[in-house]
């Protein structure tokens, strides 16, 4: 198994994922994408705000600084469309990034701080994987909030992406 690889096509298929569910969100009725829903974080924007902002946390981490944050979402979020400009630069990023790294880049460990406290130490690589899962778990949250709109959530699975967009990783 081949995990610069791997990670270099699931930070692409995450980036493919949130357009996608950004685009399912566009299309809903007004409000949708902000009334209160009985879910963690209320709202299907809020959900994908707290996505922005823990991928913003992983990327000060990566980057060995300061990132700012008290709490792991923000008190408001900007209008959707500035959202999802911003996640899908913040997903180039991501992946310029794991581009740039060889197997022993992946592999060093980075220090950091949680963001509720204590100290935490991940590699490079698992960073990366977490912030593809992570964002694969809150976007479930997302497509669900779409269902009770009686609307349909966009396929997302990783096949589909597979199938659908050229990868050449070489």
């Amino acid at each position: 198994m081949d995990s610069r690889r791997n990670i270099r096509m699931l930070l692409r298929y995450s980036a493919w994922a949130n357009d996608l569910i950004f685009a399912a969100i566009a299309k809903l009725p007004e409000g949708e994408a902000t009334r209160a829903r009985p879910t963690i974080f209320g709202t299907m924007a809020s959900t994908l705000n707290h996505n922005h902002v823990i991928d913003l946390i992983w990327q000060a981490h990566l980057q060995g600084r300061d990132h700012g944050f008290k709490a792991r979402n923000t008190e408001t979020h900007p209008p959707l469309p500035e959202l999802h400009l911003a996640q899908r630069q913040l997903d180039a990023w991501y992946v310029a990034y794991a581009d740039r790294l060889d197997a022993a880049a992946l592999a060093e460990v980075v220090d950091f701080t949680f963001v509720g406290g204590g100290p935490g130490s991940m590699s490079r690589g698992d960073i990366l994987l977490h912030v593809v899962t992570h964002k694969s778990y809150h976007r479930g949250f997302v497509a669900d909030m779409i269902c009770q709109v009686a609307a349909r959530p966009p396929i997302m699975d990783l096949p589909v992406f597979l199938r659908e967009v050229p990868l050449d990783l070489s």
